[in-house]
């Protein structure tokens, strides 16, 4: 049985399960994104252990990140995509840094008794886009909304679906062409939203990383700490014939699933004699096809498939969309 609905599109392997009442759930989403998911899942009757596979580390600016900025707001190109909320505000703060440094030389330019640390803030006026702003997702949307004011002069605009289907039936980036420029805000290593397909037609892309991920130093104990009483519970369901519930791994990248798939590879590598002092080592710690997995669009949904494992696909990161994908049908 699968399940689909305009947010999600196709799950694999379902494994019939009695009840939601006792399900694990591990959230990988970074510290800074979970706790909404997090809260929605246990409402739900989950339980829910948060276990980032992705920190996010702001990177230093460079002078190219400055003039790739410049040229924006000089107009040069169609179109901005921000695909995050991390990217937003840092290229936000980087925005109105710009702005108030035009505005202080403006002043300066009309002799109109501009000082040096002062008047800036006060004079300064509401941003204004000079291109489409497209914002990836309701988070990156807000924070582009929060700053703005009645004299602001940009819309935030938005997919249907926040995925690169979505993105391209974008009117606005529908009828980007050859020699038409975009601008993406983004992390290092992120999605590569549009790119291939939008290069194919001719148009120019530039993109500004303010973030990268990196694994989280305590990511391998986290899980160390959290399987050894999972297997002892386990082995005690198993003793009353009672058949343990895959635990699901919510994975939002290729990166975090990475991670993910390193630390389980290598716990399950070297054993659980040096996981814990307890005598559990009759039982082997789990693998990757022990978990199922929630997966955010097609390109992650291809690697997992690829190690024929269980999973759902989501086309959003939404809480409702994920617990309707896990309440369809039995993984």
């Amino acid at each position: 049985m699968s399940w689909s609905s305009p947010k999600s599109t196709d799950s694999n392997q379902p494994i019939d399960k009695p009840s939601l009442m006792s399900q694990v759930v591990i959230n990988t989403r970074p510290v800074e994104r979970a706790a909404p998911l997090t809260r929605h899942l246990q409402a739900a009757g989950m339980s829910v252990i948060d276990m980032p596979m992705l920190t996010l580390q702001p990177r230093q600016t460079t002078d190219d990140d400055m003039k790739l900025m410049r040229h924006w707001l000089a107009g040069e190109y169609q179109a901005l995509v921000i695909v995050s909320p991390t990217a937003a505000a840092s290229g936000l703060s980087i925005w109105q840094l710009l702005e108030r440094e035009s505005q202080a030389e403006r002043a300066i330019d009309h002799q109109i008794g501009y000082i040096e640390g002062e008047g800036i803030q006060g004079s300064f006026e509401a941003l204004a886009a000079p291109s489409h702003l497209i914002a990836v997702g309701e988070a990156t949307a807000a924070v582009l909304n929060e700053i703005k004011s009645s004299s602001t002069n940009y819309e935030v605009l938005q997919p249907t679906i926040a995925n690169n289907e979505g993105m391209l039936a974008m009117p606005e980036i529908e009828s980007l062409q050859a020699g038409d420029k975009l601008l993406v805000w983004r992390g290092l290593g992120g999605r590569r939203l549009l790119v291939d397909t939008l290069q194919a037609r001719g148009v120019h892309i530039d993109s500004i990383a303010w973030y990268e991920r990196k694994m989280p130093i305590d990511a391998m104990a986290q899980y160390q700490e959290w399987l050894v009483p999972l297997l002892a519970q386990q082995s005690l369901q198993q003793t009353i014939s009672v058949q343990p519930l895959k635990p699901i791994v919510i994975v939002s990248s290729g990166t975090a699933f990475e991670h993910w798939e390193s630390i389980v590879r290598a716990v399950a590598d070297q054993g659980l004699e040096s996981i814990s002092n307890q005598d559990m080592t009759v039982i082997a710690p789990l693998e990757l096809s022990d978990f199922a997995y929630v997966v955010l669009g097609e390109r992650l949904a291809n690697m997992v498939a690829e190690q024929q494992l269980s999973y759902w696909r989501v086309e959003d990161l939404a809480p409702e969309t994920i617990l309707a994908a896990i309440n369809s049908t039995s993984l």
